[in-house]
């Protein structure tokens, strides 16, 4: 099975050229893409980096030896395909910025700290029912430079892996009511609201855990009508 998506839905995904997302001017294609047919390796190669799960990857708060600082949540949904069957076995991989704002990463030179106990990513596969589940820290929003006192929304990026290395997508989820959206131009390049709304987790209290951590729901839904946008490059 294939993760990719129909032509037919790309207005509902980011175009690779969003003027106001000012990366994307230097980074897209200047002439049509070449589309270049799997062979028979990429269809029928092995799972990629499925086998290589460990127990409690999904959980970014017991990484290291003390406690993240910042607000424990869960998010969890199901990986779906277009009629809204669960897809088993996909490998989810998850990466953010702490609770400031700041990713672990040589190019983030934000001024704000990095938390000794956060680093920031983890990995599952969805099981039978193509449902998934993470315990990690609510990541802060964090400015980008893109224009005069551009922000991010707090987001969680995620990454979708099918049978083999090819069967990648790419995605964001962002939360409830947070006051950047006008002002994103990465969530905005995404045109369709319908679709944008779909990057929007739904706060989930029947699965939040009494005096421990807040729930949030994210379903990942992989190509169709009502598919999750994902990054077209």
């Amino acid at each position: 099975m294939t993760l990719a998506y129909p032509i037919s839905s790309l207005k509902a995904h980011p175009a690779r050229l969003s003027p106001d997302y000012k990366s994307t001017v230097k980074r897209s294609p200047q002439k049509p893409l070449i589309i270049m047919r799997h062979t028979l390796s990429e269809l029928t190669g092995p799972v990629y980096g499925h086998e290589t799960v460990r127990e409690n990857d999904n959980d970014l708060t017991i990484q290291h030896k003390g406690e993240p600082l910042g607000e424990r949540i869960i998010v969890h949904g199901h990986v779906l395909d277009e009629d809204g069957r669960g897809v088993p076995n996909t490998l989810v991989e998850l990466w953010q910025a702490n609770a400031c704002g700041r990713y672990i990463h040589v190019v983030d030179q934000h001024p704000a700290p990095l938390d000794p106990n956060f680093t920031g990513a983890g990995r599952t596969t969805s099981d039978a029912s193509g449902y998934y589940k993470f315990i990690t820290i609510k990541p802060g929003a964090y400015p980008w430079g893109n224009h005069h006192n551009a922000w991010r929304p707090a987001h969680i990026h995620f990454s979708v892996f099918g049978h083999s290395f090819v069967s990648r997508l790419v995605t964001q989820m962002y939360f409830p009511g947070d006051p950047l959206f006008p002002f994103d131009p990465i969530f905005n390049s995404v045109t369709d609201a319908a679709a944008r709304e779909r990057m929007i987790s739904s706060f989930d209290l029947e699965n939040t855990k009494p005096e421990w951590a807040l729930a949030y729901r994210f379903n990942i839904v992989l190509r169709g009508k009502n598919a999750t946008p994902m990054e077209t490059k």
